[in-house]
């Protein structure tokens, strides 16, 4: 009753009733987060509003954004992928491997992609169909993929890249960062994934409950399988960027990276066990990360009390997002 009073005549939900329902959506806290946290270090710091000091920081978020994208499909259903870092560092040092040996960008960046690809696949492969669980697999993998990238470049970064593929890591279109261009696109892709095809909805009934899923006749594996190759995939695309933005390819890259990767998934709402969550909120979390490092940065903080720091915010992520689950 009380609803209806507060309804105008045309029909459309009052101002209280819409922040209400806004309040209940899972992105709603940590844009609150998100906001408290960009005007704390607004105010602390006279360089952090600065055009240039918001550009490389968005540059620099958008490496583990692209990451936490795949990462948010594994972890809504439930799993998760440890090995994103070390495969982002595998797919790059084949790109840049190719491209030294004179291959042009146009066959190496899709090969790099390819691989970790492959890599994601082989993952959902043993989770999917094998039954083994997503943390020892992708922990397994984790170790090949750093082996394989260490072996590729007997452990050195390998240089020597073509001028032109510095354009995916430093140039721009439209006046527009190409990183920042490539995160909004896998973004964009994640949006339309979960929020308007049925294999969305499958995603979600997965992590809320696999067994009820299966039974309502719901291919499991075979979504498992394309979740897994889309980690592997965007840990690629990840690759690609700082591969670009360096102009070498990098063994040893990548390291702690699934870490924050988890740490934005988890920052922006979405349930550790699965079966709730936001592609729009994994991106507020990783640039409430990228605000955190960067600010904490310019505070002159040391980098052994910012992880610190960050320990804390995400243990704190994690147990208000346990108080919300149903």
């Amino acid at each position: 009753m009380n609803e209806l009073a507060s309804t105008p005549v045309t029909g459309r939900p009052s101002l209280t009733l819409r922040l209400a329902r806004w309040r209940r959506t899972p992105v709603f806290y940590p844009l609150v987060g998100f906001l408290v946290v960009f005007v704390a270090m607004a105010v602390i710091n006279d360089n952090f509003l600065t055009s240039s000091n918001l550009v490389n920081l968005a540059r620099q978020a958008s490496i583990i954004a692209v990451i936490a994208a795949g990462m948010s499909l594994a972890i809504l259903t439930g799993g998760i992928d440890l090995s994103v870092g070390p495969v982002m560092a595998f797919s790059g040092t084949v790109m840049a491997g190719l491209m030294a040996a004179g291959v042009s960008p146009a066959l190496a960046i899709p090969s790099g992609l390819l691989v970790g690809a492959a890599f994601g696949a082989a993952n959902g492969i043993f989770v999917a169909f094998a039954g083994m669980p997503p943390i020892i697999v992708t922990l397994a993998t984790m170790g090949i993929a750093r082996g394989l990238a260490l072996i590729y470049t007997g452990g050195y970064p390998i240089s020597g890249l073509p001028p032109e593929f510095a354009f995916f890591g430093r140039g721009s279109l439209a006046g527009i960062e190409m990183p920042i261009l490539i995160m909004a696109a896998v973004y964009a892709a994640g949006y339309v994934l979960l929020g308007h095809t049925a294999t969305g909805r499958y995603l979600y009934a997965i992590g809320g409950n696999e067994e009820a899923t299966r039974l309502s006749g719901i291919q499991v594996p075979r979504y498992k399988l394309l979740v897994y190759t889309l980690s592997g995939m965007t840990a690629a695309i990840a690759g690609l960027i700082l591969t670009s933005r360096l102009m070498s390819g990098q063994p040893n890259a990548g390291v702690g990276f699934e870490l924050d990767a988890i740490a934005a998934v988890v920052l922006g709402g979405a349930a550790i066990t699965g079966g709730r969550g936001m592609i729009l909120g994994t991106l507020i979390g990783a640039m409430l990360l990228g605000i955190l490092n960067n600010g904490l940065n310019l505070m002159g903080v040391s980098p052994y009390l910012q992880n610190v720091i960050k320990g804390c915010i995400i243990l704190l992520a994690i147990y208000i997002s346990r108080k919300r689950s149903p």
